[in-house]
């Protein structure tokens, strides 16, 4: 790992950047020294074909090769061979004002550690984004972030401008190769407590003749994924847990009896309603509790609280859970057989059949559901010699090792 030897890096990430590449390390290396700042523009190459290193060595940067392909995988070759105390990252297309670095740096110089760029509030130039993306996907990515993660005072959560401390940021391990990095870094940055600031900054329309390679679906449900991996107990775990357990209530209610309510009655079309509920709340909180290991197991999150997981979704435990829940729902079966048989097996035209068929079908389902859940958590839990898997100890939740 370099040590610092600079006070500010601009790092750009580059891939076939030829029409614009040279204009934007003009920009950055002019800034720097109008500035007074000891710096330098460093070119994190992923692969070119059209001559973007040679145009980014002869206009004076620094270029690095990115073995990993990706947006994020460009960037983190570059905060490694990063030889400045703070990193600003900015797109190689021209379209972030590169000429106006100052703000980034004195925010970075009081201390904080992420200073985001914000368009919304410095101006987007015509043609600049597209419309779905100003209007859409944009504001609605960053309402998605500012709730679940609490980042109040970041109002363009996808800037593609943005500056750091590198050596905070080298610390949270970021590892998402594609666009998504952009994510990864404003969410763990946010969750290890990192102060994060905005500052405006302006976009105009890219230099380029060809497409960007961002894709607006692709790269936006990219983007989405990663927040929903990151936040499972509020998108998953508690709406799950609240809709299963107003299906279990209502599912208790309606097993012995209709309920009148007002001038309706509930009978055994709520019921089946409430089963639904039942099943579905179960399934959500077993797809947060996969969430959360998962991304424990992977060193994408946090380690707190992986023991309880592991151990409420352990094979054995839901071995248990299940086969008793499959077990009340066959003695429910036999029950409600016997009540068919009563009537010569023919039509059923008694609610109280059809209520034990409901209960118990619904009981035999979400134990299978229970054993399969344990099934895949002993898969997402198996121990791994694979490089950067964290190793844990589950009864303890600790980390162990780091392979």
């Amino acid at each position: 790992m370099p040590t610092p030897s600079v006070e500010v890096t601009v790092l750009l990430p580059c891939l076939n950047e030829a029409e614009t590449l040279a204009v934007c390390v003009q920009k950055a290396v002019r800034c720097l020294a109008e500035l007074g700042v000891d710096g330098e523009v460093l070119v994190s190459d992923n692969g070119s074909t059209d001559g973007s290193q040679q145009i980014a060595v002869d206009n004076g940067a620094r270029v690095v090769a990115a073995p990993i392909r990706g947006y994020g995988g460009a960037l983190q070759a570059g905060i490694e061979a990063a030889r400045g105390r703070y990193v600003i990252m900015a797109d190689s297309d021209d379209s972030y004002d590169l000429s106006n670095l100052g703000p980034f740096i004195e925010r970075l110089r009081e201390g904080n550690d992420v200073v985001m760029g914000n368009r919304f509030k410095g101006g987007i130039a015509p043609g600049a984004m597209p419309f779905l993306h100003r209007y859409l996907g944009n504001p609605v990515l960053s309402l998605i972030g500012r709730v679940l993660f609490g980042l109040k005072h970041v109002g363009d959560f996808h800037c593609g401008i943005r500056g750091f401390n590198r050596a905070r940021i080298q610390a949270l391990g970021l590892c998402m190769p594609g666009m998504e990095f952009a994510s990864e870094l404003v969410v763990r940055a946010a969750l290890a407590g990192y102060t994060l600031v905005e500052v405006p900054t302006t976009l105009r329309p890219d230099g380029r003749s060809r497409p960007p390679h961002l894709r607006t679906w692709r790269d936006g449900w990219r983007h989405l994924r990663f927040l929903l991996v990151f936040a499972p107990s509020k998108i998953l775990v508690w709406p799950g847990a609240v809709l299963g357990g107003l299906g279990l209530v209502a599912t208790a209610a309606l097993a012995w009896r209709p309920i009148p309510i007002g001038g309706a009655t509930l009978d055994v079309n709520a019921l089946i309603y409430a089963c639904l509920l039942v099943i579905v709340g179960v399934q959500l909180v077993l797809f947060g509790g996969f969430a959360q290991i998962y991304g424990r197991h992977e060193g994408i999150t946090h380690v707190d609280h992986l023991a309880r997981w592991t151990k409420l979704l352990r094979l054995e435990t839901c071995m248990a859970i299940g086969l008793l829940l499959m077990v009340l729902g066959g003695i429910g079966t036999v029950v409600a057989v016997s009540q068919w048989g009563e009537t010569g097996f023919g039509p059923i035209e008694n609610s109280s059949t059809i209520r034990w068929v409901l209960v118990s079908t619904t009981s035999i389902s979400v134990g299978f559901i229970i054993i399969c859940a344990g099934l895949f958590s002993s898969l997402l839990t198996l121990r791994s010699a694979r490089p950067g898997r964290l190793v844990f100890d589950d009864e303890n939740d600790e980390v162990l090792a780091a392979r």
